[in-house]
C-alpha cells in the first residue's frame, strides 16, 4: 500500500500581466492588506509551508503564522501553533545566515539533491532540523511529499513560490488547488518571474488543467480559486 500524499495547495499574488516580481528578480510586496491576511488565513490551515530558496532569500520571509489570531485558529483546528517550514534548494545554495534560520519557533526542513556540496550540506545541517536528499539532479516530488506526510505528519502542504518550484509541482500532477490574487498593477518584462517558470510545457495536451471554483472581488483585487481538473 502506497503512503499517502499531502493535499497540496498554493497561494500567489500576481500583477494583471501575470508577474510576481520585477525582471531583475527583485521582490517588492504589491498586494493589499487583505491579500496579506488571506495569506495568513491559508497558512493557518496548513501543516507545512513550502518555498524555494530564492523566494526565502528575496523576500526575507520566516514563514510565520501571522500572530495570535491565526495561532488560535490553528490550535482550534487541532494543528500545531506554527507550521513546519520547508525550503527547497536543489543545489543546497541557500545562505545559512538567512533570516528564517534565526527564528526557531517551528521545525525547518530543507529538501535538496545529490548536487549539494559536502560543505553546504554540513552548513545547512547546522541550522535546519533536517536536510533531506530527495533526488540526484532534481527533487523527486511524489516520493518526497510522501516522506513529508509520513515523517513530519504533513497532511496539507502550502506552496508559496517561487515559479520554478510551483511549475515542478504542476508538472508532476501534484498541485490540487491554486489560490490566486490578481492585483491592479503592471510590471512588464519578458523575463519577469511568473507563477509557473522553469522549462514549461511544449504541447497543449500536456498543460496543467484546472477549473475555476470561485472568484471574489475585494477593492481592486480579484481573489480566484482553481482546483485541479481530474483526468479519467
Amino acid at each position: 500500500m502506497k503512503k499517502k500524499l499531502p493535499f497540496v495547495f498554493s497561494n500567489f499574488a500576481m500583477t494583471a500581466d501575470g508577474k510576481i516580481a520585477f525582471t531583475s528578480g527583485k521582490f517588492a510586496a504589491f498586494g493589499s492588506k487583505r491579500d496579506l491576511e488571506h495569506l495568513y488565513e491559508l497558512r493557518a490551515t496548513a501543516d507545512a509551508v513550502m518555498c524555494g530558496a530564492k523566494t526565502i532569500e528575496a523576500t526575507g520571509t520566516i514563514l510565520g503564522n501571522g500572530g495570535d489570531k491565526f495561532s488560535n485558529l490553528r490550535l482550534k483546528d487541532g494543528l500545531t501553533e506554527f507550521p513546519v517550514r520547508v525550503i527547497v534548494s536543489g543545489s543546497g545554495s541557500i545562505n545559512p545566515a538567512a533570516k528564517i534560520f534565526k527564528k526557531r519557533f517551528s521545525p525547518i526542513v530543507i529538501l535538496t539533491t545529490e548536487r549539494i556540496s559536502k560543505a553546504n550540506l554540513k552548513k545547512l545541517r547546522a541550522v535546519a532540523d533536517e536536510v533531506k536528499i530527495c533526488g540526484k539532479e532534481e527533487i523527486a516530488f511524489p516520493d518526497t511529499l510522501r516522506w513529508l506526510h509520513n515523517k513530519w505528519k504533513v497532511k496539507r502542504l502550502l506552496c508559496e513560490g517561487g515559479g520554478e518550484l510551483h511549475f515542478a509541482l504542476i508538472r508532476a500532477g501534484l498541485l490540487d488547488e491554486l489560490h490566486l490574487t490578481v492585483c491592479p498593477k503592471i510590471f512588464g518584462g519578458r523575463n519577469a518571474p511568473t507563477i509557473a517558470d522553469g522549462e514549461g510545457f511544449f504541447h497543449l495536451a500536456d498543460a496543467g488543467q484546472f477549473k475555476l471554483k470561485s472568484t471574489n472581488q475585494i477593492g481592486d483585487e480579484l481573489f480566484a480559486l482553481f482546483a485541479r481538473r481530474k483526468t479519467a
